[in-house]
């Protein structure tokens, strides 16, 4: 699955087990954002990103958080100067779901515009 058609998908609601994503399914998805991994045992996926200045990092945070809104699905985001780390994690199902996944791929086409 490439990241444009990942990036068009948007989140549904997901409660239980059955909707965490496997191993080899998380290894096939990861492998279409560039530099995010997984964190916390493989119950997130993760990507730091950098930034001229905290202006442009702001921007960020928002833009991220109002795309978030509209997904109805949240990050853990920690920031500085220069810099968002995004962590995406599917608390209801215990782990990773599609919704992580989707929302990864909408922060990176963020970035493309």
């Amino acid at each position: 699955m490439s990241l444009s058609p990942l990036a068009t998908q948007h989140c549904t609601p997901l409660k239980g087990k059955e909707n965490e994503l496997s191993a080899p399914r998380i290894a096939e998805l990861l492998a279409t954002l560039p530099g995010w991994h997984t964190a916390n045992d493989g119950k997130a996926i993760i990507k730091d990103f950098k930034f001229p200045d905290f202006h442009r990092t702001l921007g960020f945070i928002n833009a991220v958080g109002f795309m978030a809104n509209q997904e109805d699905h949240h990050p853990d985001l920690e920031a500085g100067y220069g810099h968002c780390q995004v962590l995406w994690s599917t608390h209801d199902v215990g782990g990773l779901s599609m919704n992580d996944f989707i929302c990864a791929a909408r922060v990176e086409a963020l970035l493309d515009r």
